[in-house]
């Protein structure tokens, strides 16, 4: 790898950087750590040289304006999220806000704080601001559609448990932000271990910051710094280096998302399996076993969706509406019994704006997910469905050992 570490060179004082020079353009590649306040203080001196007219940042849309803008969690729409099915999504950006809290109670560091004093830096100067990074739910949902179901489980169970804590991250996680990554350090040791999540984490976002780096060449930059995490220094200066042809189709590759088979198997194969229980108990023990079958799936399914959303402090009507979906919603590929509850909750408990402003750090502790009535919105989601899907295999399991 081709690093400068001359002492001063252009602000940079000791921290790791590349030059790479391409096509008339300059790019200089400063890797940083985000919980350091060497970084913070190398940023701010290469922006005070005024060598540069164009500033690249390790950040999307959504990261930039959640870290710039204080208000951002405030225009949240929380029916839109429900119906958009993007709980999930929201949930996770919100747990990984909280260990970067965490982590700056811990260290005194803000974690990315050489990003945002890249960004809000170039601004100041009147200089172009590039977000280089992927949008971070392109990342996840492409990591999670290459791992198996086992594999997402364990992750989820192993991020939420790590995001959640309250007590102090572990000096090897932030050993690894040191080396400059955020969203790996997030991840923990499954991120090395699972070579679908690497990639999708790592080694495509050198990819794609690269080529985006490329784009921002081509629209008439000629002295760029990149700010990017130290641990993608190596892979972004080879690709930079190294990518041919257009950048714009890799960039589009790279920003779908492998869609799953839009047949819905498991929905279809429950369907046939429960009617077919159903008709069978009808056949073989007429309307008395028939029908206590049909009860019995409706009240197990249905008291499981109710328990979950009991456990989430949800309103007696949540409850209700958890009881009466659970049982159907099942049967319907793209509606879940917590959808339902959770907008009954939203409805009944209808967050303040108040709560919006505090969710960020609300949802810095684990009893403030339930505090809080948007994260408790989200948490009635969660184990509504969770609920629910107990009831599924115990009231199948139930119906197997009638009929068997």
């Amino acid at each position: 790898m081709n690093i400068s570490t001359e002492a001063g060179y252009d602000g940079l004082h000791d921290q790791p950087h590349a030059i790479v020079e391409r096509e008339g353009v300059r790019y200089t590649l400063l890797g940083t750590a985000h919980v350091s306040r060497a970084s913070v203080d190398a940023v701010e001196a290469a922006l005070a040289t005024g060598r540069y007219d164009t500033i690249a940042v390790e950040l999307d849309a959504q990261r930039h304006r959640a870290m710039t803008d204080p208000d951002a969690l405030s225009k949240l729409d929380l029916f839109q999220i429900l119906r958009e099915g993007k709980t999930g999504l929201v949930a996770g950006n919100l747990a990984l806000a909280a260990y970067q809290r965490r982590l700056a109670e811990q260290l005194g560091v803000e974690p990315g704080a050489e990003l945002k004093a890249a960004a809000q830096g170039a601004e100041a100067r009147g200089l172009r601001l590039s977000l280089i990074d992927r949008d971070v739910g392109t990342t996840l949902k492409r990591a999670f559609a290459g791992l198996g179901f086992w594999g997402r489980a364990k992750l989820m169970a192993g991020l939420g448990a790590s995001l959640l804590a309250d007590d102090e991250v572990d000096a090897g996680e932030i050993e690894k932000l040191k080396q400059g990554d955020y969203l790996e350090s997030s991840f923990g040791e499954f991120a090395a271990g699972s070579p679908p999540l690497y990639r999708a984490v790592i080694a495509e976002r050198d990819v794609y910051m690269a080529n985006r780096l490329r784009q921002v060449g081509a629209g008439g930059a000629r002295e760029v710094l990149a700010v990017v995490g130290a641990g993608h220094l190596k892979g972004l200066e080879q690709h930079l280096r190294e990518d041919v042809g257009s950048p714009a189709p890799l960039l589009s590759s790279l920003d779908s998302v492998p869609e799953g088979s839009k047949i819905p198997w498991f929905t279809i194969l429950l369907v046939v399996f429960l009617f077919g229980g159903f008709a069978w108990g009808f056949w073989q023990g007429g309307a008395e076993l028939g029908g206590e079958l049909v009860l019995q799936w409706a009240l197990i399914t249905g008291i499981g969706g109710a328990i979950g959303c009991i456990a989430a402090g949800g309103h007696p009507l949540s409850v209700l509406a958890a009881f009466i979906s659970s049982p159907l919603t099942p049967l319907h590929p793209a509606l879940a019994s917590g959808t339902v509850s959770a907008a009954v909750e939203a409805w009944v408990r209808k967050p303040t704006y108040a709560d919006f402003l505090r969710l960020r750090d609300d949802t810095g502790k684990l009893s403030g997910w339930w505090r809080n009535r948007v994260a408790r919105v989200l948490v009635n989601f969660f184990l509504t469905s969770f609920g629910t899907a107990i009831g599924v295999w115990i009231a199948g399991a139930n119906i197997i050992g009638k009929l068997g």
